[in-house]
């Protein structure tokens, strides 16, 4: 008994110094955390940045619906010294989940209203002109709709995991699904779950994902390049209780995005949509099924932008933000100094 007092004593005390390391302000910077009412809702967010004086980039999470809270800021503080980075739990999902207010339904119009609002709430927190928008997977769907439909809010929009028409998307993965199979009768039984005209349920997804394991497409299989264990024990924003409440609700949270992949993520469709007026970037990973990688690199052909690049992570599928995190912030660092030219 006194053995187990002490490993939890020891234990507490590791996570409480981790923490607070990490919950430190940077001198001339900002750390800060907080929920902002969007749209009928309260929808939480962090601040974090090392000068203040920095340009602010929002970082648009995947899913739809899979906040990333419990471990990102271990890769976006990699991008803090040249933005000051905003990291966002869209609605319903993560720390943005209410089990006394949930969210029954999802819609685009919502989603982009949540968007406008969460922007002009930054712009005027942070008193800026203008800022940033990085999207990952849906994110970069999502935040080309809003760099598309509010130029005048934005700077420059990366994309990372582009997916540009969930519709073509499903398509292109079912054809590749169908040429991995061939032979393989275990992979062919599964084949038969990979039905996007009913819908995209769990059934659909989790079929899916063992596709891309199986054949070592999957979004983690380089793993990360940082501890995921000590990211989110040491996690500045979340409390032991947050961390069991996001896995205890994860499903819950999840539920209104499933009607709304199915129906309302089509109409966020990039397809004959190419006229940005701000710079557009894209961070894609080579042998990614999970956002096409053709289907975005076709697109970037068409887009007519400001200025225009794509940077390709040679092996790299959808989990280039947490396997290569490092490399990852290489690029945003480019970006950002492409940026500052250009502005000067």
């Amino acid at each position: 008994m006194l053995i187990l007092i002490l490993i939890l004593i020891l234990f507490f005390l590791i996570r409480y110094i981790g923490k607070a390391k990490n919950q430190k302000v940077p001198e001339g910077g900002i750390s800060e955390e907080m929920y902002v009412d969007i749209n009928g809702t309260k929808q939480w967010i962090s601040i974090y940045g090392r000068d203040l004086n920095n340009p602010v980039l929002l970082y648009l999470h995947g899913g739809p619906g899979s906040a990333t809270s419990p471990y990102d800021y271990a890769f976006t503080r990699k991008w803090s010294d040249v933005y000051t980075v905003v990291t966002w739990d869209q609605c319903n999902a993560g720390k943005s989940f209410d089990k006394a207010h949930e969210v029954e339904t999802i819609t685009h119009d919502g989603m982009m209203k949540d968007g406008k609002e969460m922007t002009e709430f930054l712009l005027k927190h942070l008193s800026k002109d203008k800022l940033t928008l990085l999207g990952h997977s849906w994110g970069s769907m999502f935040g080309a709709n809003l760099a598309l439909e509010y130029p005048e809010y934005y700077e420059a929009f990366i994309g990372t995991g582009q997916c540009i028409d969930i519709d073509e998307n499903e398509i292109r993965f079912a054809q590749a699904a169908r040429k991995w199979a061939e032979g393989d009768k275990d992979a062919e039984k599964l084949l038969a779950k990979l039905n996007y005209e009913k819908g995209m349920d769990m059934d659909y997804v989790t079929a899916r994902n063992k596709f891309m394991k199986k054949y070592h497409y999957d979004m983690m299989k380089d793993g990360t390049d940082y501890n995921m264990f000590a990211a989110v024990l040491f996690n500045p924003y979340y409390s032991l209780k947050d961390i069991l409440d996001y896995v205890l609700n994860l499903r819950r949270s999840l539920n209104p995005y499933f009607g709304f992949m199915s129906n309302g993520l089509k109409k966020f469709s990039l397809f004959g949509r190419y006229e940005y007026q701000i710079p557009y970037y894209n961070i894609n990973g080579d042998i990614d099924y999970q956002t096409n990688f053709e289907l975005a690199c076709e697109y970037f052909e068409k887009v007519r932008a400001p200025y225009k690049k794509m940077y390709v992570m040679k092996d790299g599928t959808h989990g280039l933000l947490e396997s290569r995190s490092a490399e990852f912030s290489q690029y945003v660092h480019e970006i950002a100094e492409t940026q500052k030219e250009n502005r000067s």
